[in-house]
């Protein structure tokens, strides 16, 4: 039976493995209970990581249009 990395399961949940990949995990799958857990933890992590939203603090933003504005007027003279 093969190995397989965390990253060939990453690349197996995101439908970037060969067809021979692919064939070879799924059939691993079958056999090995932990390669089925440490396969559902990534793919729980997946989930909940495609679930965040991030926004900048306005503080942030208001320092970037201030940035902006400074190199305007700069331009501008």
């Amino acid at each position: 039976m093969t190995n397989f990395t965390p990253e060939h399961l990453l690349q197996y949940l995101y439908k970037e493995t060969s067809t021979k990949e692919t064939a070879a995990i799924a059939e691993a799958l079958k056999h090995d209970w932990t390669l089925r857990e440490k396969l559902a933890v990534m793919k729980t992590s997946m989930e909940r990581l495609d679930q965040i939203r991030e926004t900048p603090r306005t503080e942030v933003v208001l320092n970037v249009l201030a940035y902006a504005r400074e190199k305007w007027a700069e331009e501008v003279e």
